[in-house]
């Protein structure tokens, strides 16, 4: 991907936040890569090397900064084809799907051949997938020795590596020092806790407000300040809590010990859940050229668009509130949590059940969710979703066709328009998502849902924040 150098020498000059993450600047001199908003004095401009990733700044030989953090940039928000698909690498890879697997593996789970996906990464972020993939790892190592006081082993384990040979090999061969070298460039607090930056600005408590609405009961709890919940990855359990940072651009996550394994696993998810790859000042200049949109985006800059930290959870979640009322498909989601779920014992009293997984659903007959008060059709909705789920007909997380998934989710009986759209908005993280046939959206903008439709074309590619902005304009959100 090119970059217009002129661009990105003003916007490091300003240290412009709003490209916070969208590219790296490398200085010649000291062979260090920074984010533009680096506090640094800048470097002449004849010694600024510009970069559409941290791996091609690293592939070109530059290590990463002490004081602006690569690692911590927020991430990128893809509307478009080719960036999609490469958005789905890149989440593969934060997943750690090449940790074990091959090229071809992750390739085939995006429905690509791997040199048409060889030849995207490296024409989008000028890298192969495993040179992205070992950026990748390092960068996450690097947060972790910054961070947390995790023993280097399992640093290495939890980033990615097989061995900490091949850890400290490449640490020293990429960034020139050895890792217990960064343990001095910043106090690790005990425990688990990291940062994870945004671009303000930032309405964190209208999202705050969204999720603590559809928290559910026994898995997730909101309040004021917090969001917490539950987690389950592979073998792996424990809770996490999210809060809003004090000084910083920057949410504070707080993770149990026990997630350590698989702690990259978690910032991923938080990062999606929260949005925080979102760019709010491309969305509100475009969105707030609607005269319909106009007053509610500047009323509330910074709307995200919650994301799903489990899919399949958030599949249910969706199924349930088909014609019920946020509170009465809380209940709901409440009830199938506590039923299926795993009992989990944490600090807080109130989350007490991990989130059903699709392989343990897979026992469970429609009838037994009827018996929890779960409508025939919806129970049978949710009995055809889990099979297609472990099937992979249906894929529930970041995915580079998005519409494919969409019409594989409308196949399912039960599954229409809005679920589906709904489901693509939050579980797929696709910002262009529309559930034109929501009552209160086509209440918001007083028209039928043809007429939505048609307005809809001009909030392009970023209709999804527009769903959210409508809502908030009525002052509800479904």
């Amino acid at each position: 991907m090119e970059l217009d150098s002129d661009a990105c020498f003003r916007a490091v000059r300003a240290r412009d936040r709003r490209f916070d993450g969208q590219f790296f600047v490398a200085i010649t001199s000291t062979r260090i890569y920074c984010r533009p908003i680096c506090p640094a004095r800048p470097a002449k401009r004849d010694n600024m090397r510009f970069y559409s990733s941290a791996a091609a700044a690293e592939r070109a030989g530059f290590r990463p900064c002490l004081r602006c953090r690569p690692e911590r940039a927020p991430g990128l928000a893809s509307v478009d084809a080719v960036s999609r698909l490469v958005g789905a690498a890149i989440a593969g890879i934060e997943e750690h799907a090449l940790s074990s697997a091959h090229v071809g593996d992750l390739a085939a789970s995006l429905g690509v051949s791997d040199r048409h996906l060889r030849r995207i990464t490296e024409s989008e972020l000028g890298v192969s997938p495993i040179e992205l993939a070992q950026t990748q790892r390092l960068l996450m190592a690097k947060r972790l020795l910054g961070d947390t006081r995790l023993s280097q082993t399992e640093i290495a384990f939890a980033s990615g590596f097989g061995s900490v040979r091949r850890f400290n090999a490449l640490f020293k061969s990429r960034y020139g020092l050895s890792p217990r070298a960064l343990r001095g460039t910043a106090t690790a607090a005990e425990g688990l806790h990291c940062q994870l930056e945004f671009r303000p600005p930032f309405a964190w408590g209208a999202l705050l407000d969204y999720l603590r609405l559809r928290a559910i009961p026994g898995v997730e709890m909101a309040d004021a300040t917090h969001y917490r919940r539950t987690v389950s990855i592979d073998d792996t359990q424990g809770w996490i809590a999210v809060s809003l940072g004090k000084k910083a651009n920057a949410l504070n996550v707080d993770v149990s010990p026990s997630l350590a394994p698989v702690i990259g696993s978690v910032i991923v998810r938080v990062k999606r859940l929260f949005d925080l790859g979102a760019v709010p000042d491309a969305v509100s200049i475009s969105l707030s050229q609607d005269p319909l949109l106009a007053k509610v985006v500047r009323r509330i800059p910074g709307l995200r668009v919650a994301g799903a930290f489990d899919g399949f959870e958030l599949a249910v979640r969706a199924i349930l509130g088909q014609q019920v009322s946020v509170k009465g498909a809380t209940t709901l989601a409440g009830r199938w949590a506590q039923a299926f779920g795993t009992p989990i014992a944490t600090p807080y009293p109130e989350l007490n059940r991990l989130t059903p997984s699709a392989q343990q659903m897979a026992s469970v007959s429609a009838e037994q969710l009827i018996a929890l008060g779960i409508v025939g059709a919806r129970a049978r909705c949710l009995a055809t979703l889990v099979p297609a789920v472990l099937e992979r007909r249906v894929v529930l997380t970041f995915v580079a066709n998005v519409e494919d998934q969409i019409e594989a989710l409308m196949r399912l009986p039960g599954i229409g328009p809005w679920t589906a759209q709904y489901i693509a908005m939050r579980a797929l993280h696709w910002p262009d998502a529309f559930p034109s046939g929501d009552l209160m959206l086509m209440r918001a903008a007083n028209a039928n849902q043809k007429r939505l439709e048609s307005l809809s074309q001009a909030w392009r590619p970023w209709r999804a924040y527009a769903t959210h902005y409508l809502w908030q304009s009525l002052g509800v959100t479904p």
